[in-house]
Formats: C-alpha cells, structure tokens, sequence
C-alpha cells in the first residue's frame, strides 16, 4: 500500500480504536439515552458520525472516479498528511462546531444499530480508498470542508478520524453526565 494511504488508513484505526473504547465505558443500557434534552445520546452520536462518514466515503468515491477518468496519474509523493490538518483545533471540545442539519441525527437507531451502521460505511469507506491505492490522491478535486476550507481526498479522510476523535471525547463527556 502507497506509504500516505497506509498513514491515513492507520490514523483511522486508532480513532476508531477511541472511539470503541469510549463507547465500551458507557454501559449498554445508557448509551440509548440522553444525558440531557439538549445533548445527543451514544447512539446519536454514533448514528451522526455513520451519516458523515458515509458521505464522505459516497463523495471520495464519486471524485476520485471522475479524477481517473480525467486522467489521474500515480502517487509519487510520500510526505506526512496526517500533520497537515490542525487535529488539536478539531479535537478542542470547548470551541463548539454546530453540525449542519443533513447530519443530525434523527435518534431512531439504538447504540448497536447506529455502531452496526458506521462499521458497515467504514467497509465502505477502506473499499473505496483501496481501490484507489497508488493514486496521486492529494490532486483528486474535493469541495472545501466549511470550517477547514480547502482539503485534498487525504485530508478528507484525516478528517474523519479527528472527527471521531472529538466525538469520543463528547462520548466520555456524556458518560460522566449520565446519572449510576
């Protein structure tokens, strides 16, 4: 596998790895509940992370298809991407990032369904990323992330594991909110 697809793949599976233990520490029968009227429960935490997820996986898809058709050469890079977002912005907890409505949840899947359905998109996701493996990814035109502004496919799927990351830590902020 091409060294910045490895990298992006491996950050992946570290942020799924925290986020599943941060699901693990809320017993099943709290993760269906809100801790709060205003605050989203482990489900619909996890129900909102599948819905990016497999937007982004659709969006890759569609991109990357149409840059190969147009032409796509090989990666010939191997600099570091996982660097190259500001993870410690996205992480910050404190500094509130309203999602947009096409990703709310609806709150109509239980804790175990929602997780079925984000593994079943991040099959989805690594089908997609593999298929395009030894792609020069980083050229793939991707529409602008509306915080983070300009990302290449790379970044878009480093993204996705700060994005789990920060709802990890929302999971463990929801964890100590809900009542023994």
């Amino acid at each position: 596998m091409q060294p910045r697809l490895h990298e992006v793949i491996t950050y992946l599976d570290a942020t799924r790895a925290e986020l599943a233990a941060a699901v693990a520490a809320v017993p099943d029968l709290q993760r269906d509940r809100r801790p709060e009227p205003d605050r989203w429960s482990v489900a619909e935490v996890l129900e909102h992370l599948a819905i990016v997820e497999g937007g982004i996986a659709k969006l890759l898809g569609r991109q990357i298809d149409a840059a190969r058709v147009a032409g796509l050469g090989p990666e010939t890079q191997s600099s570091p991407v996982v660097t190259t977002l500001p993870l410690d912005r996205l992480r910050d907890r404190s500094a509130p990032i309203p999602a947009p409505e096409r990703v709310v949840p609806k709150g109509e899947l239980s804790s175990a369904a929602a997780w079925q359905l984000l593994d079943d998109r991040r099959r989805a996701l690594l089908a997609t990323l593999q298929a395009a493996d030894g792609l020069a990814l980083a050229e793939v035109p991707m529409p602008p992330h509306q915080a983070l502004g300009p990302l290449d496919a790379y970044q878009w799927v480093v993204f996705l594991g700060a994005h789990e990351a920060r709802h990890a830590d929302q999971i463990r902020e929801l964890a100590a909110a809900l009542p023994a």
